[in-house]
């Protein structure tokens, strides 16, 4: 029965390769098509979460192994990387959570979006979204965890830009995608430390390997994960993207942003747990941070006036609390706090468009008092304490100061100094000489020069053809003997060979990187 745990991610992703294949080539699309399009995502997840289900069951009652490897899947020099799965524990229960909700948010998508122009690629994204959630959450190395995250990630910026006709949609989902990218950094790196100094990514090997390592190590690998972990759960100062995110559709909202992928953060912290208690300060930071985030989604979110915002930013604030717990070791507490906020959140983000019928008889909450007092910090909060702003000054501004320079530096100066060896280039098509004209080849000239060239490296290459080329002419085609004759044509011969060969582009190349060397 274990075996069957790899059909769980199996389903959607063939889900959304049918889906995506026969809207790509035309076959389903209208309203028409609906009905199959609805009927294939619902099949696909449903099997998912009763496959979730059977081998929950199965776990209780007899007890499944804790990993069920199926082969290897990528092997690069002494990096053997298993095509595993978690069949026990914490992951599986999540697996099934998400699976239900999965089939919920399916089944109401359905109703929701019908007639919509972007019907078929809503679902499309839905199901490659469910297979991606899937492998993060019961792979049982990082590399396979990175992959779900990663594609996650993706779905999360299509649907975002659903309504790709939008500046503003379009504009938020570049944001977030590109905020998000800071932890697919840190990832990486965590990654790439735990490959060099523990020679494994298997999450389940880590912990075994980690205690031959010092104190600077474990702390460098577990700040590359926590910082992953912030980006993906919104935690302070990456909260912001959380409420750019709302542009995509109701059921994306509560599932990505209410139910699944945002909660990401926090089951990476569950994965490096082992890390997390042997490095006190960076659990230590863990804390500060969720505690900080807890605070500033609570005072933010009082001021917020429309329905979603409030509750993402309520999501924020309990997202910073399971950090909170996760930072001071309540690893249990930790656990059911977020698998009932995973379902609290997408039901509360499901219902919002009806939410002003459903309480049209109940009055309005006042705002706090704290507000009333102290009209500055109400302004502050609507302002969601320029986070953001602050944020680009101190980072994006920066390093696009950083990339223009280099831009310049570029365009101004290596480029010149380079330049484009265009006796090198020998015309093989009409286009490669055209190509060469353009570029000054000069191949057509009737000019008395041997060559022409460009940039420094162009321009010694041509002096060097040039004497040669001099050599060649008065003491082989002008000889005064047979001799002389003789011995010129060998060595024109040789000068010869010596041009070509210092005209391949190997050699070119060499000797640029040998001028630059110098020049530094």
């Amino acid at each position: 029965m274990e075996n069957f745990i790899v059909l769980i991610p199996l389903f959607p992703l063939l889900a959304a390769i049918c889906i995506g294949s026969l809207q790509l080539f035309s076959v389903i699309e209208g309203e028409g098509s609906e009905r199959f399009t609805a009927r294939v995502a619902n099949y696909a997840v449903g099997l998912s979460c009763l496959i979730a289900l059977l081998l929950l069951c199965q776990d209780f009652w007899f007890g499944n192994n804790a990993v069920l490897t199926l082969g290897s899947w990528l092997s690069v020099d002494d990096l053997v990387i298993k095509l595993s799965f978690f069949t026990h524990g914490f992951s599986l229960k999540l697996a099934v959570i998400f699976a239900l909700l999965l089939c919920v948010v399916t089944r109401f998508s359905v109703n929701y979006l019908h007639r919509e122009a972007g019907f078929h690629r809503f679902f499309f994204v839905l199901s490659l979204f469910a297979f991606a959630m899937f492998m993060l959450v019961l792979s049982a190395n990082a590399l396979g965890t990175f992959m779900g995250w990663e594609i996650a990630g993706l779905c999360s910026y299509l649907l975002i830009g659903y309504l790709y006709n939008s500046q503003n949609a379009t504009h938020n989902a570049m944001r977030v995608f590109i905020t998000n990218r800071i932890g697919d950094a840190g990832f990486i790196a965590g990654l790439v430390l735990c490959y060099l100094w523990l020679g494994n990514i298997n999450w389940l090997d880590i912990p075994v390997f980690i205690h031959q390592l010092s104190a600077q190590k474990l702390n460098l690998i577990a700040l590359c994960f926590v910082i992953a972990a912030m980006v993906k759960s919104a935690q302070f100062p990456f909260t912001p993207w959380l409420a750019r995110a709302m542009e995509g559709p109701t059921p994306s909202s509560a599932i990505f942003y209410g139910a699944i992928m945002i909660h990401s953060g926090v089951y990476l912290l569950f994965l490096i747990r082992p890390l997390l208690e042997l490095t006190p300060l960076i659990a230590g930071f863990v804390a500060v941070i969720g505690l900080l985030t807890a605070f500033y989604a609570y005072f933010v979110g009082l001021a917020q006036t429309d329905i979603k915002t409030s509750l993402i930013f309520a999501t924020s604030g309990q997202l910073g609390l399971l950090f909170l717990e996760c930072g001071l070791g309540f690893w249990e507490l930790a656990t059911w706090h977020l698998c009932a906020h995973i379902i609290v959140r997408a039901y509360q983000l499901l219902t919002a468009p009806s939410l002003l019928h459903n309480i049209q008889s109940t009055s309005i909450q006042n705002a706090p008092a704290l507000f009333a007092t102290n009209r500055r910090f109400y302004t502050y909060a609507t302002q969601r304490f320029w986070l953001e702003p602050i944020t680009d000054w101190l980072i994006v501004k920066p390093v696009m100061n950083l990339a223009s320079d280099l831009n310049y530096v570029d365009k101004q100066i290596m480029d010149p100094l380079m330049g484009s060896p265009a006796p090198t280039i020998h015309a093989i098509s009409s286009l490669a000489q055209a190509q060469e004209r353009n570029i000054g080849a000069h191949l057509d000239s009737t000019e008395d020069t041997f060559a022409q060239g460009s940039g420094l490296a162009g321009k010694l290459t041509q002096w060097t053809a040039s004497i040669l080329h001099w050599f060649e002419y008065h003491f082989i085609l002008h000889g005064a003997s047979d001799n002389v004759f003789h011995y010129g044509r060998r060595l024109g011969h040789i000068a010869n060979q010596t041009e070509l060969t210092l005209l391949k582009p190997r050699y070119l190349v060499t000797f640029i990187f040998i001028t630059l060397l110098v020049a530094m």
